[in-house]
């Protein structure tokens, strides 16, 4: 056996699209907005995109960002006509996800929408992606293919709906975890033993 420094054990939170606290969490941001500046006539839900060879080599992504917004649409009470999916962040030359959210909020526009309202579930905090991609660059599209309002839901930054389902999420994945490390005392005693058996330092 060879000796090494302490290594921590590692688990990670696997993917949570359909966790129920983390749909409550953003259905509870959306109706907020609502709340304070009334429903718009379109909700359209924006994940970050992928190349779509991601799609065709089996990552689950898409199915998972798919299954996010159907599940925060039954939350929210949508019927299908009232919301849509689609991919912002798109890149290069090969083709991505789609509908690309650039795309569908001009068609939108041209197709007589005049107010949306643009959430990104996928992003639990807001960034330049979601300020300035969405809240400049989508109003400006949306704007100039004939629609009359844009407005960017933030999102769940540090909302304590988001909180509370996060520290769920932790508690949940640290059932059945490992025994807890070793104390200070009985780390000093191991260090005294070994010490005591000819090692040094």
């Amino acid at each position: 056996m060879v000796g090494v420094r302490w290594v921590p054990g590692l688990r990670f939170v696997d993917a949570f699209a359909g966790d129920p606290g983390y749909i409550r969490a953003l259905a509870q941001v959306v109706n907020e907005h609502w709340t304070k500046h009334g429903h718009a006539e379109h909700l359209v839900l924006s994940f970050h995109g992928l190349p779509k060879r991601t799609l065709d080599l089996g990552d689950p992504y898409h199915c998972q960002c798919h299954a996010t917004a159907r599940l925060l649409a039954r939350e929210l009470g949508l019927a299908d006509a009232q919301w849509t999916l689609a991919f912002q962040s798109r890149f290069g030359q090969a083709q991505w996800l789609q509908p690309y959210t650039g795309d569908k909020l001009v068609a939108l526009a041209k197709g007589g929408v005049r107010r949306v309202d643009v959430f990104c579930p996928g992003f639990v905090a807001d960034c330049l992606e979601t300020l300035e991609e969405i809240g400049i660059e989508g109003r400006a599209m949306f704007e100039k293919a004939g629609g009359k309002e844009l407005r960017a839901i933030p999102c769940l930054n540090s909302h304590p709906a988001w909180i509370a389902a996060l520290t769920d999420l932790a508690l949940a994945n640290l059932q059945g975890w490992l025994a807890p490390p070793p104390s200070a005392d009985a780390r000093a005693l191991t260090i005294a033993r070994a010490k005591a058996m000819g090692a040094k330092g």
